[in-house]
């Protein structure tokens, strides 16, 4: 209950602060040269491109086995981590 009223209480106090910052920091802008190139290579694919690449179904077939093994593989691990803990619980 004293956590919650103490983070309550320190809402003005964060929010005074973000202002201060606010005011006594400027805004750099970028350097024109930075913006040019990231706009040279960060390209939207043309909707053939799209298709092309979404109708290509050996690629696509990689890609979600990649995903499904990669996630399996996370999940596995979560699962070890969680027995060695309730294992390591249980022998106090």
């Amino acid at each position: 209950m004293s956590d919650a009223r103490t983070s309550h209480s320190q809402k003005p106090a964060l929010q005074s602060l973000e202002t201060h910052l606010s005011r006594t920091l400027k805004r750099v802008p970028p350097p024109s040269g930075m913006v040019e190139r990231l706009r040279s290579r960060v390209q939207m694919p043309t909707r053939s491109e799209i298709t092309l690449r979404l109708s290509d179904w050996r690629r696509l077939f990689y890609v979600f086995g990649g995903v499904l093994s990669g996630m399996l593989i996370l999940v596995t691990i979560a699962r070890a981590f969680y027995y060695f803990a309730g294992r390591g619980r249980t022998s106090l």
